[in-house]
C-alpha cells in the first residue's frame, strides 16, 4: 500500500528534528527516520493500528513509537499520515472528514 505524507505530518517531522537536533543531531536523524520506518510499517498492515481515541472514526488509526502517535487516514490504495505528535500532548486536529 502507497504512503502519502500530508503538509502537517512533514511539518511535524521537520520540528521534531529539529527539537532533538538542538541537543544531539545524529540522534535526530535517526529518531526521524525511525518514525518514517513506522510509518512504512503501518501502510503494509494499516488496520492494524488503533481507531483515533478521540475520533473513533474506523477509517483513521495510529501507530505509537516511543512517546510518538503517527495518525493516518485509510484510503483505498494509500494510506495518509495525518500527523505525528508527543502523546502527552492534546490531539493537534479537527476530526477528518469520513
Amino acid at each position: 500500500m502507497k504512503i502519502r505524507w500530508s503538509r502537517r505530518s512533514l511539518q511535524d517531522l521537520r520540528e521534531i528534528g529539529a527539537f532533538i537536533r538542538r541537543d544531539n543531531p545524529e540522534a535526530a536523524r535517526r529518531w526521524v527516520h525511525r518514525l518514517q520506518e513506522r510509518a512504512r510499517s503501518a501502510a503494509s498492515l494499516p488496520r492494524a493500528g488503533r481507531v483515533v481515541p478521540e475520533i473513533q472514526l474506523d477509517n483513521v488509526r495510529e501507530v505509537i513509537l516511543g512517546n510518538y502517535r503517527i495518525v493516518y487516514r485509510l484510503a483505498e490504495q494509500e494510506i495518509e499520515i495525518l500527523t505525528v505528535f508527543e502523546s502527552h500532548r492534546l490531539f493537534p486536529i479537527d476530526p477528518p472528514e469520513d
